[in-house]
């Protein structure tokens, strides 16, 4: 049986690995947390971070409707987050995961992410349907392009329908930066831009996006290249995939050759799922085969994902599999105390449950957080009250009457459903507003 305190105390003291501080030098423990959709918004990754998470990802954008503007880019919060939200400059460093279906719209959205939007969103949208269509404007201003050929979805990596264009490299992308005007400088909100070859979830597939990738290489191949050949050079790229589509030899070698694909075009590393696409959510995660790839790799940055649910399970995976850091996704939803239990159980301490008077903390917290995050809804207040309860349902478990708990926030429509949980389970402090 792995002793977890010993194996944490020893990340302790020689911490992560160097190439990855090199990288990130503010990523000082072997953990941080996914993107959640839903979920990982701003108010929950300033939360986790002031916990002793030291990187977060956003949820997975769609392209699409990052090139249309508005809602579509500020879904994650990105570019105006210190203006409306406390500490919102704390969200920092911050991965950007963007997922789709063509390499042209991928590579646009993604340039519009590294750059936060230094150009115009008409500006953005001409990059990506230049070459493979043209952009509609009778669409309702979405940004789905129009078809003017075949598209690019089969061309072949280095084929000559990708050699000219849009799809000749940094080069191409900065020739036609200099048609647009686009600004010279890039801010750089985004440690890395993470595309996304994972997500499960039905719809998502059977748009050709997330996990579905995986059972057409060629595909995500040509939108691992674009995305890498638009965002500057120095900018850092990922990649989150699960271990396979499915079960089948031929989808593992599927995997293995997007895989290498990844690395060898620059991408700094993967995270790999340990669960199937066809798996979504059911069954273990395997381990094993994370461990497999691992070992496969030695020389490889590789990140592990999958049934992360407590503190210790942290240095479970690391120490079964060797990889060199580990996604916490559902398990810290409601639970921001297990990384600063894992910092602890690193220090040589033990990782103990929090208070009554830290989760009331934190529920306020969170609240307030959330309430910044939201100041454009229609009615922010109620409208957070409403979509804080998913969290509450969460926080509950931690709670020694958690299921009274559970039922009451189940309950929560507004701002004063809210208060009087608060106040009646966790003690008198009011939440503002």
């Amino acid at each position: 049986m792995l002793d977890v305190r010993r194996i944490a105390e020893s990340l302790g003291e020689r911490g992560v690995d160097p190439r990855l501080r090199e990288l990130v030098p503010e990523f000082d423990a072997p953990f941080y947390q996914a993107g959640l959709c839903g979920y990982s918004d701003a108010a929950m990754r300033i939360i986790a971070r002031r916990n002793g998470c030291p990187f977060c990802v956003t949820e997975a954008l769609l392209d699409r409707s990052i090139l249309a503007g508005g809602r579509g880019f500020a879904k994650a919060d990105l570019g105006e987050l210190h203006d409306n939200v406390p500490g919102g400059t704390e969200d920092h460093p911050l991965s950007g995961q963007i997922m789709g279906s063509e390499p042209t719209e991928m590579a646009a959205a993604a340039l519009k992410m590294a750059e936060q939007r230094l150009r115009s969103d008409k500006a953005y949208r001409l990059l990506a349907y230049a070459e493979q269509g043209r952009f509609d404007p009778r669409a309702g201003g979405n940004g789905h392009a129009v078809a003017s050929g075949g598209g690019e979805r089969n061309a072949t990596p280095g084929s000559k329908e990708r050699r000219g264009g849009m799809w000749g490299g940094q080069a191409s992308w900065e020739a036609s930066s200099r048609s647009q005007g686009s600004v010279p400088s890039m801010p750089r909100s985004f440690q890395t831009i993470d595309v996304n070859l994972a997500c499960p979830v039905k719809k998502i597939q059977a748009r050709a996006r997330g996990g579905h990738w995986l059972a057409e290489p060629e595909g995500a191949i040509a939108i691992l290249e674009a995305v890498r050949e638009a965002v500057p050079r120095e900018m850092l790229t990922t990649v989150k995939m699960r271990r396979s589509f499915d079960d089948t030899p031929e989808m593992a070698e599927n995997f293995e050759r997007i895989f290498d694909a990844a690395y060898s075009m620059g991408y700094a590393w993967v995270t790999v799922h340990g669960r199937t696409v066809q798996q979504r959510y059911i069954g273990p995660s395997r381990w094993d085969i994370v461990r497999d790839i691992v070992r496969r790799h030695p020389n490889r940055l590789i990140f592990g994902s999958g049934d992360i649910w407590e503190a210790g399970d942290i240095f479970r995976m690391v120490a079964y599999t060797g990889v060199h850091a580990v996604s916490v996704a559902r398990g810290c939803i409601g639970n921001p105390w297990i990384f600063r239990q894992a910092r602890d159980l690193m220090a040589g301490k033990p990782a103990r449950p929090p208070t009554i008077a830290e989760q009331r903390h934190v529920l306020m917290e969170h609240f307030e957080l959330a309430l910044a995050v939201n100041a454009g809804a229609r009615q922010p207040q109620e409208f957070t009250g409403r979509t804080m309860r998913k969290f509450g349902i969460r926080f509950a478990e931690h709670h020694p009457s958690g299921e009274h708990v559970r039922k009451r926030m189940i309950l929560v429509k507004g701002i004063e459903d809210w208060r009087r949980v608060v106040e009646e389970f966790y003690g008198d402090d009011r939440v503002s507003g």
